[in-house]
């Protein structure tokens, strides 16, 4: 799926600068921008270079600018500049101001805020079109010029490719390209005092050397033209909007020592390849004659690849083809193990356990690339400690962190989505070779206790959590301030146990083992359940259950009791379920995280990260929590096909998402509150995933 946007629509700076694009490698390596070619937040740029894959992280080479010089002078730079400080006495439109402080009417900059005046650099005027398929394509008009230029990363290695063709209708002119280096964390700013380089000309090629890493060489090949020093040396006061939307100062600093000037003939195409790569003892990159059509070809291989996976994939909807190319972001290269792992989102998170369960079925079973799958199982496998599967792996490699209860859980899920899959032989082999000692590890685990109070009551039900613990999805802490701690008896890690009980007591059939501990288990766990989460007043179920306290919260969490494919609701309870989430949750792209008649709920997601955070399970809604409704809608209605006609009626708050963030993914959240603004990751791995594996299994079949 090519998504695409006209002129009419790029005019607008402020209107464009949310909408981005993102483009990966496959070893934690990413790059991206919005749609009119100004970044605006601090993980942008054409390479961020995965230094220790898939994680450290470093913008390397931010972007380029052009202009065309001919008759005139056409200046295709799109930016966003700090201006001069807006005094907090000065009154000012809440249009200038970040979303945090806008209001009805004119308002006051508050006194604990410096805010700079935006500076647009409008090089978007001259855009003629964007899109996007999983590699990037700008179309400009400067004049009797037209440029073409295209942007991908380049599979399984640190290098991007920037191609231009220039098709000049007028006289003899000239392009001017300027690109714009760093080497920060991806999370962090620049100041010109940070960027010190050995430079090093060479024939076609400029190679820099960080001082902050010397053992890290950017490479940057360029095919033709002539290599001219710049007076001003550094970019500053790039200013980022969604940086500045999150009340810090959202400046920035870039390196730019050179331009580069190329002849554009009069009534001639012109073809010229930018490659700039990063090279470290771990990852080096192999050596290339830059040619004027080096970039064309690596930029090909790209759109061969993501068309190769579609093809393997099988599916023909649109939708279905656009999560596909959507997913392959997520999938990447791990280096303590060899094998794949799954980063949770872009552009910040790294591999967490409780997402990649979730996102697995999506990503790697519906996908059919079932050899990724089966490496992401043993990842997680050999990480497996005290019966819990790692929650995260921090960014800077240190030893992964354990406070989740329901990975664990999870994990017996996508071990039999797996299974359900594959179905073969060779598959069940697979797992009791690889999996099955783990599954049992984990169940005796939660019976007899592990860490973070993660234990079986007498009633057969899983308590968890106590103190500061954050074991839930629902997981923000500030400081010593546990903003859901859920502590006692959460009701899908109790709808999850019940489902990973009934899983091992089906393999333990399967390999010729007693079953009799699961099952008799189970249904007691069963029984449990019934008794202590329904809620008779609101049709539905308790979120917690902690001795004789019951939260009533209405919470998208009950909606696994009615979608897992072993739960423990009879038919009437499971419709009573639905619709209570239905109406009081959902939310066009997602669920809310809590109902909005609660004294709780925050409607809104933006302003500083302790503001964010107090939202961020209060009323946010998940994009990933749609797998789950959707599932249990068509559970409860019989697969009908009157059901699967308006859960896709639904999925068309999804489809036009796809156009308004992340450009050709799904986000992480979005604001409770209509218009529903799309917030956080800009591309979450389980979004993509829950929506691909639902629309697959649970409407596309029963569509008529």
């Amino acid at each position: 799926m090519n998504f695409q946007f006209d002129k009419e629509t790029l005019s607008s700076f402020t209107g464009n600068i949310h909408r981005e694009w993102s483009i990966t490698n496959g070893i934690g390596g990413y790059g991206g921008s919005s749609i009119i070619g100004a970044h605006n937040r601090t993980h942008q740029g054409y390479l961020i270079a995965s230094l220790h894959p898939p994680v450290e992280r470093y913008l390397v080479f931010s972007k380029t600018n052009e202009k065309i010089i001919g008759d005139e002078i056409y200046d295709l730079t799109t930016s966003q500049h700090a201006g001069e400080v807006i005094s907090q006495d000065t009154i000012i439109h809440q249009e200038d101001l970040p979303e945090a402080y806008r209001r009805e009417d004119t308002v006051f900059v508050p006194a604990d805020f410096e805010l700079r005046k935006p500076i647009y650099t409008e090089g978007q005027k001259y855009l003629t079109s964007f899109s996007y398929d999983g590699t990037v394509t700008f179309t400009y008009k400067a004049g009797p010029v037209q440029l073409k230029k295209q942007i991908s990363l380049v599979q399984g290695e640190n290098t991007v490719a920037v191609s231009y063709e220039f098709i000049n209708q007028g006289n003899d002119a000239e392009a001017v390209i300027t690109p714009l280096f760093n080497y920060r964390d991806h999370s962090g700013s620049s100041r010109p005092e940070d960027l010190k380089f050995t430079v090093k000309e060479q024939n076609g090629s400029l190679l820099l050397i960080p001082e902050a890493n010397p053992d890290c060489e950017i490479l940057l090949q360029y095919s033709e033209g002539d290599l001219i020093s710049r007076e001003e040396l550094y970019d500053v006061d790039m200013q980022l909007q969604t940086e500045v939307d999150n009340e810090t100062p959202g400046l920035d600093c870039h390196y730019t020592p050179y331009d580069i000037k190329i002849s554009l003939p009069a009534g001639k195409t012109t073809r010229f390849s930018l490659i700039c790569s990063v090279s470290t003892e771990e990852n080096p990159v192999p050596e290339r004659a830059c040619t004027a059509d080096l970039a064309f070809e690596l930029i090909d291989a790209k759109k061969a690849y993501l068309e190769d996976l579609i093809t393997q994939s099988g599916l023909k909807d649109e939708l279905a083809q656009a999560l596909v190319v959507a997913s392959d972001q997520f999938l990447c290269h791990r280096s303590s193990t060899g094998l794949k792992t799954v980063l949770a989102g872009l552009p910040w998170f790294t591999d967490w356990g409780r997402d990649t369960m979730i996102a697995f079925t999506g990503l790697t079973l519906v996908t059919k690339r079932f050899k990724e799958a089966e490496e992401i199982l043993i990842t997680f496998a050999k990480y497996v400690k005290n019966g819990l599967v790692p929650n995260m792996f921090p960014d800077d490699g240190q030893d992964p962190l354990y406070n989740t209860a329901d990975a664990s859980l999870w994990y017996f899920y996508a071990v039999d989505q797996y299974l359900s899959y594959v179905n073969t032989p060779e598959a069940y082999d697979f797992i009791y070779q690889n999996i099955y000692p783990c599954l049992k590890e984990i169940i005796a685990a939660y019976k007899n206790g592990t860490d973070f109070s993660i234990y079986m009551e007498e009633d057969g039900l899983i308590h968890a959590g106590s103190g500061v613990d954050q074991i839930t999805w629902m997981d923000v802490r500030v400081g010593d301030w546990v903003v859901t701690p859920r502590h006692g008896k959460p009701v899908e890690i109790n709808a999850l146990w019940y489902h990973a009980l009934c899983v091992m007591d089906q393999l333990a059939a399967h390999y010729g083992e007693p079953t009799e501990e699961y099952s008799v288990l189970a249904s007691k766990v069963k029984e449990s359940f019934l008794e202590e989460f329904w809620n008779e007043k609101d049709g539905c179920l308790y979120d917690v259950v902690d001795g004789d306290n019951k939260d009533a919260s209405i919470r998208p969490n009950q909606i696994y009791a009615v979608s897992l494919p072993n739960t423990m609701l009879d038919e009437e309870k499971a419709k009573k379920v639905v619709s209570v989430v239905k109406d009081k949750l959902f939310a066009e792209s997602g669920l809310r995280s809590l109902a909005p008649e609660d004294e709780q709920y925050h409607p809104i997601y933006c302003g500083s990260l302790p503001k964010r955070d107090a939202a961020y399970h209060q009323g946010t809604s998940w994009g990933y929590l749609l797998g789950g409704f959707y599932s249990a809608f068509m559970k409860v209605n019989n697969y009908s096909a009157e059901a699967a006609k308006e859960a896709d009626t639904m999925l068309n708050g999804t489809r036009k998402h796809l156009y308004e963030g992340g450009i050709g993914s799904i986000s992480e959240i979005f604001d409770g509150e209509a218009p529903h603004t799309c917030r956080g990751c800009y591309a979450q791995a389980w979004s993509v995933g829950e929506i691909l594996r639902c629309y697959t299994q649970d409407i596309l079949p029963y569509l008529k």
